[in-house]
């Protein structure tokens, strides 16, 4: 099974980030960044791109859409997604069978992500939507939101979750001095924002949208039994009987990286059939991602040869079928 202008088929990346070039251009023309100043996850480039998922096996990346900065004015915003969304559709363009991208939406603006879904959705073929799993403190599922969640539940909406602001330390500073945000913090994060979609009823009111909780869902499926024991504290309550029927509702993506350590704890929690391979590619390097984190999943002993299938590829491309480009 091969594809006509890619490797033999293989992984579904379903956590690659992309900071399109283009943008990178039209925000440093206007002062929005400086691109020397930049870490270097945000120098995103095909060649590099194809050349790790090429080293990994993966046939096919779905990009989510970065966009650096914070703009006050919609039309700014709405311009910076525009740029940033004709770059990646540009890029599945040249590349179809190898990438594809969600739209963001922004938990802060419904008009801009109506706009996003339109645009996003509609005109340029994204496969499903992207967003914070908080921002400024409203987390995921909060009622101020339902409006968007109905109109993305119309459209059975799949929706790539990431975590980006996490709680400030003394003074506004981190969270713990020394320690970069993404070892701990984004996985709290995380793991609160798919609490407040449990007990806020978002998963019963919207029963078509389909939830992907990065980096094995955080402290979700470590925390399910406390989840069960102490539900009845939570304002509102979640009912201990029904936790494990909303974790088997969420997705989950390997890029924690997954480990022996870990695996046996997500798949004693979650249905396997809803984990997902997720590489978090450019911020994990590339050698981590080819030489550690891929390897150690392809090897990991408590995955079947058919569960470890099912997350290289199958259950991506039952989420995502437009992913699958043999059947065309």
């Amino acid at each position: 099974m091969t594809f006509e202008d890619g490797p033999v088929a293989g992984r579904v990346d379903v956590h690659h980030h992309f900071t399109a070039p283009a943008w990178l251009d039209w925000a440093e023309e206007r002062g929005v960044v400086d691109r020397g100043k930049l870490p270097w996850w945000t120098h995103w480039d095909m060649n590099a791109a194809l050349e790790v998922m090429d080293k990994t096996g993966i046939s096919t990346a779905v990009m989510t859409v970065a966009m650096l900065g914070r703009f006050s004015e919609r039309a700014q915003r709405q311009e910076s997604a525009r740029i940033a969304l004709r770059a990646a559709a540009d890029i599945v363009a040249e590349r179809p069978a190898r990438f594809a991208f969600f739209t963001p939406v922004f938990l802060d603006d419904l008009e801009l992500s109506r706009w996003s879904l339109r645009y996003g959705l509609d005109e340029l073929g994204a496969v499903g939507v992207s967003t914070r799993t908080s921002m400024d403190g409203v987390y995921l599922g909060d009622d101020s939101h339902d409006r968007l969640l109905r109109e993305l539940n119309d459209r059975s909406a799949v929706i790539s979750t990431h975590p980006m602001e996490v709680p400030a330390g003394k003074g506004g500073g981190p969270g713990l001095p020394g320690m970069p945000p993404f070892l701990c913090d984004f996985l709290m994060d995380t793991t609160r924002a798919a609490v407040n979609l449990i007990k806020n009823g978002t998963l019963d009111r919207y029963p078509n949208l389909s939830f992907v909780l990065p980096h094995g869902g955080g402290f979700l499926p470590y925390i399910a039994t406390r989840l069960e024991l102490f539900g009845g504290h939570l304002t509102p309550e979640i009912e201990p009987g029904r936790v494990r029927d909303y974790l088997h509702r969420f997705y989950f993506d390997t890029a924690g990286p997954m480990s022996p350590s870990s695996t046996p704890t997500l798949l004693a929690t979650v249905d396997p059939g809803r984990i997902l391979f997720g590489t978090d590619w450019p911020p994990t390097p590339a050698q981590v991602v080819a030489d550690i984190a891929a390897p150690a999943l392809d090897s990991d002993p408590s995955l079947s040869p058919e569960q470890l299938r099912g997350i290289n590829r199958d259950n991506a491309l039952r989420l995502l079928p437009e992913l699958d480009h043999t059947s065309s």
